[in-house]
């Protein structure tokens, strides 16, 4: 399998997911069965809107099974820094403050897998415009990225790598 089809996470995002599948395929699914269960109850599926909800939330939870289920079987496990890279270098782990060149405004960045990005708490998707953009570079350099609102231009204040 290539590498584009792997999704990179910590070893503690993948034991979330295991815990959120276990508790999918046990618990949520009999709650859901039994909703279906006592929706058929009401008589005629025809017209029984509960019972056309109950399947409908079948369907998601099963969706949802199968997506994580596809996670999980194609996970890379990633370490928080490359450990080939220099030390000052902008690689993945690294925590990373920029300074935006056009607003004059500082940003603090940490470059982590995919599957960690949260880009409201700071952390950004190596695989990300601007997480692609700053990987191999180093504190002092200037860097311009193409993102989808156009170009941007920073200035890396400083790289920390654990």
């Amino acid at each position: 399998m290539t590498n584009s089809n792997r999704f990179k996470m910590s070893q503690e995002r993948l034991d979330a997911l295991k815990e959120e599948l276990y508790y999918l395929e046990t618990v949520r699914e009999k709650e859901v069965s039994e909703l279906i269960k006592e929706a058929r109850s009401f008589g005629d599926l025809s017209e029984n809107s509960e019972y056309d909800e109950a399947k409908t939330e079948q369907g998601k939870l099963y969706s949802k099974i199968a997506e994580i289920k596809k996670l999980i079987e194609n996970a890379e496990i990633v370490d928080n820094m490359d450990q080939n890279a220099p030390k000052d270098t902008v690689t993945l782990g690294s925590v990373v403050t920029v300074l935006d060149l056009e607003d004059d405004f500082e940003e603090r960045y940490e470059i982590v897998g995919s599957q960690e990005a949260n880009p409201r708490e700071g952390r950004i998707s190596d695989d990300s415009p601007v997480g692609k953009g700053l990987r191999g570079h180093k504190a002092g350099e200037e860097v311009s990225i193409e993102a989808p609102g156009g170009i941007i231009r920073l200035k890396i204040v400083s790289v920390e790598n654990n």
